[in-house]
């Protein structure tokens, strides 16, 4: 077997790492990737197993200084993927084939994990001062797949990309607020309630330049999670009013605000009580044959 044909061989296995990562741990994003053009559909499966690799990092790893070393490794992949340089990493392998077939802009995944490394950073009490604070959080983690997505299909489009922002943005915070239990369980504290609407309902523990959520799931906890809720509401809504503009062969790639709005309407049924078993059930709390087709339906449409 020749070196081109031993090199294809292991490119392949590389997209075939990324696509059972993201089936295996982004399920409904992964049903999202599959209504894209077979063009797009590569680049955005190694983007999303990127995605993936960054934010179970810290989570899979016995030692949080662990986790953190993971994503310095990453961040350092990524200045070597752009040099050229050979990484002996199935996802790092299918990034450095993407960017220089399509040509990607390096700060997208620069921006992505320097994200997930601040968050890892935080003070073991820190929690976000603002939701200004984790929303920045929520493109820079999710926003980014989306913009990257669009770079590797040609698409040159503001309003696809003001669409996008949008969109991750909601994605990022309805995805963190499912995620609390998980969180608070861990770490016994919970990490994603920002400071200012703790606060406003009457949540927050100050101890000198410390702030803390109190750990309970009553009406405050549920009231402040609304709140959130809300805020990711009112971005999947300008994203919406932004699709007259966005051009057809965009709107696969922004399928994503499906996912956001089946999870935001779980959160509705169940009165913004994560910890409500019914979350975690099928995908986003809803069964996979019902997701499956609103995303057909949407898809069929040709909206988001």
């Amino acid at each position: 077997m020749n070196g081109a044909s031993t090199s294809g061989n292991s490119l392949r296995a590389a997209f075939s790492y990324c696509v059972q990562q993201v089936r295996s741990y982004d399920y409904h994003h992964y049903l999202c990737l599959l209504h894209l053009p077979p063009a797009m559909r590569k680049a955005a499966f190694a983007f999303r197993a990127f995605n993936v690799e960054t934010a179970r990092a810290v989570d899979v790893a016995s030692d949080p200084k662990i986790g953190l070393m993971r994503l310095l490794w990453w961040q350092e992949a990524i200045d070597k993927i752009f040099a050229r340089k050979l990484i002996e990493h199935p996802v790092a392998q299918a990034l450095s084939s993407i960017t220089v077939e399509r040509k990607i802009n390096k700060h997208w995944l620069k921006r992505s994990v320097d994200a997930r490394i601040n968050d890892a950073n935080r003070d073991d009490c820190a929690i976000p001062e603002t939701v200004g604070d984790l929303e920045r959080y929520a493109e820079d983690t999710q926003s980014t797949m989306l913009y990257m997505t669009l770079q590797a299909g040609g698409i040159q489009s503001t309003a696809a990309d003001h669409a996008a922002s949008h969109i991750g943005k909601a994605s990022g915070l309805l995805l963190l607020l499912k995620s609390l239990p998980h969180h608070a369980n861990r770490l016994g504290r919970i990490p994603y309630i920002p400071a200012d609407i703790a606060d406003k309902h009457g949540l927050l523990i100050r101890e000198g330049s410390r702030s803390e959520v109190r750990m309970e799931s009553g009406e405050a906890l549920s009231d402040a999670i609304f709140d959130v809720a809300s805020i990711a509401s009112v971005h999947l809504q300008k994203a919406r009013e932004l699709a007259p503009m966005v051009p057809p062969e965009a709107i696969p790639v922004l399928l994503p605000a499906v996912p956001a709005q089946v999870l935001l309407d779980s959160l509705r049924r169940c009165q913004f009580n994560v910890f409500d078993s019914r979350i975690s059930r099928g995908v986003l709390g809803v069964s996979p044959l019902w997701y499956q087709l609103k995303l057909k339906w949407h898809a069929w449409r040709k909206d988001y």
